[in-house]
């Protein structure tokens, strides 16, 4: 019961659903899912830790970013399910069909630029002498 749980909680939210999408075509890192949802970093963090807790989708770390991808093989047989449903039922939406266009372009942009782009925003934000004031 608690698998189901998860899994339902992790699919009631619309930016969820389309992190999950956006990762039918591979394995993409939470920068670009940041630059896709237009949502925090932290925000992007906490859906993606919902997903990973439903084990819709599975996480490596390189170096300081985060990678995230859709269950393999191994994972449970209601969360592959879930997964296919999830990609059978939303395959030509219109929000997924402009999200699989502008995540090309946001897949040609070089990671090291994208990521240092909120790297710098992070440091900017906690680092009380480096933000202005008015």
């Amino acid at each position: 019961m608690l698998d189901f749980i998860n899994i339902t909680k992790a699919l009631s939210d619309e930016n969820r659903v389309r992190a999950l999408m956006m990762l039918c075509d591979g394995e993409l890192c939470v920068c670009q899912l940041i630059k896709m949802l237009g949502l925090a970093p932290s925000t992007v963090s906490k859906h993606m830790s919902i997903l990973r807790q439903a084990r819709l989708v599975q996480a490596r770390k390189e170096g300081k970013w985060m990678y995230y991808r859709l269950p393999d093989g191994d994972a449970p047989q209601r969360v592959r399910e879930a997964v296919g449903w999830v990609q059978n039922c939303l395959a030509k939406d219109m929000k997924v069909v402009a999200d699989n266009k502008q995540l090309k372009l946001v897949c040609r942009i070089d990671k090291g630029k994208l990521c240092g782009c909120y790297e710098r925003a992070k440091s900017t934000d906690s680092n009380p002498s480096t933000s202005k004031r008015k």
